[in-house]
Formats: structure tokens, sequence, C-alpha cells
């Protein structure tokens, strides 16, 4: 099968069969090999490895991961794409393909199956919408992870990545540096898809820590602070704290926690980091 990263061979396959994008899929199929290349290097993948592709859209990197791999597990929500990846990757043995939600599948069992529960490596081009549930879904989920190498929207690889005091710094940020390094190793204009985005894209590249660079007692504990801290991002810390739903603490409590670790009342979320989240945390956990 001719290489998909040529955009006419992309445009020979969608009009064969007659392939229709999904808005409600966010689909943007790459049409660029030195993209594709890039993400291979900065992944990787080698024949070891067993990568968890989601995503695959008619099979463009799928054919790359492929030759590259030892096995490549490849999920698509799509049903109309199906027949398609069938042909596009009919000359793989390497490769499966599961017509399933990415967010319903038991990707620990999968693993399990097909890996002997070691580490696997996630890679995908991911639409805007779904980028943090999937993320946090494979974090939260204890699957066996080395990496997840990801496109997304340029804004959510920067938040992803952000530090204290940025407008970008927020509660992805946090989650995701608690579970992995985050490093944008490409910026993907654009030109790079097909049908064209409106913005840029990027590639990050999450590497898994073995464990947090923080210790704190109570793991859910600290995540609903986090979110609580960012609900409103005017606010104090102490106000926001106070008004969560999920925390019950009084303003006399969180004002005697944030002294303990250091902190003024007037603080807001955005200035601490994740190792004062942490402190924080251990200090109301204790209440």
């Amino acid at each position: 099968m001719a290489s998909l990263g040529i955009p006419k061979n992309t445009i020979e396959i969608l009009q064969k069969y007659n392939f229709r994008f999904q808005k409600k899929f966010g689909q943007n199929f790459l049409i660029d090999t030195h993209v594709l290349d890039k993400i291979i290097k900065e992944a990787g993948i080698t024949e070891e490895d067993m990568v968890l592709e989601i995503g695959p859209g008619i099979g463009t990197m799928t054919q790359y991961l492929c030759e590259n791999a030892r096995t490549v597990v490849a999920v698509e929500i799509d049903e109309a794409l199906i027949p398609i990846l069938k042909e596009t990757l009919s000359g793989y043995s390497n490769v499966s393909v599961l017509n399933e939600d990415i967010l319903k599948v038991d990707i620990n069992r999968l693993v399990e199956e097909k890996n002997n529960g070691n580490p696997i490596k996630v890679v995908a081009n991911l639409p805007y919408y779904i980028t943090t549930p999937i993320i946090m879904g494979l974090f939260e989920s204890k699957v066996p992870l080395e990496s997840i190498t990801i496109m997304v929207q340029k804004e959510v690889a920067d938040r992803m990545k952000a530090g204290p005091g940025t407008k970008d710094y927020g509660a992805l940020s946090l989650a995701v540096q608690y579970y992995a390094r985050p490093e944008i190793v490409a910026i993907v204009p654009p030109n790079c898809f097909m049908p064209r985005p409106n913005v840029s894209s990027a590639v990050i590249r999450l590497s898994r820590y073995q464990t947090p660079p923080v210790t704190v007692n109570n793991e859910e504990l600290l995540f609903k602070i986090i979110r609580a801290s960012f609900n409103q991002r005017r606010k104090t810390l102490m106000n926001s704290l106070n008004n969560a739903s999920g925390l019950s603490y009084t303003k006399e409590q969180i004002g005697e926690a944030l002294a303990k670790t250091g902190q003024k009342e007037s603080v807001r979320g955005e200035a601490l980091t994740l190792e004062q989240f942490a402190k924080l945390a251990d200090e109301l956990n204790q209440l």
C-alpha cells in the first residue's frame, strides 16, 4: 500500500470510499511525511515496543508505526474508517484495529494480553475536545506507560507545559506534570493536515515518571484542591477552596493550612507550584 503521508494517496483512498469528514470526531488527517518521521523518532519507537495508537484515521501514522514497532493496537471510534483501515494496513501482520471508544477500552487488560503487562508507548493525533479526558484517563487508570507522544492543538500543549504565574498555567499543567515530564518536540502548521484546521498544532511528548516528583498523602485530595483552585481564576485560593462543592473546610482551616505552608491568605492558585499544592493538601488532609 502506498504511503498515506503523500496527499495524493490520501485523496485517492478518501474518494474511493466516499469518506465524509465527521466534525464530531474532530478529524484532521496528517499529510506530511516529515512530521510523521519526526513523531516516530521523538516517540522513540523500537522493534521491541507495543504501541497503542488512538484515532488512527485512515492509517497514515499507523503504517509508520507498523514499520517500526513490534506490535500496534489502533483504536478507532468511527465505524466508517474500519474498511479503509483494513485496506491501508493490509500489508502489515503486526497490527490490530479495534472499533471502540478509547475511553471505554480496558487498556490494562490489553497491555496484559499483548505486552505481558510491560510498559507501552502511546501515540496519537488527538482532537481538541477529548485530549484531556484521554490523557488523564491513561494516567489515572495506572496503565503501564513509558510515554505518550501526541499531536494536539498548540495552546493545549502550551498549557500542559506551563509553569506557575503564567496565563497558560492551570489544573491541566499540574495534573500532567504530576505524572510525566512534558516536552514540546514539534510545532505543526495547519497545511500539514487535511482538512486544514484553523489553528497550529504541536507534538508533545509526556515521559511517564516512575514515581511522581512530589510526595503527597492523599492524591485524590490534591487533585480536588488543584481543580478547585482554578475553577475561578480571579478568586483567591482561600475563597476558591472555601466555595468548592467537593471540599468542606472552613475559611479558618484553610487560612491556617496556608500559613503553615508559608502562603499569604491573598495568594491565588496560579502562584503555587506542584510541590506547594502537595504541602497544602497534606496540611488539610490532617484536619
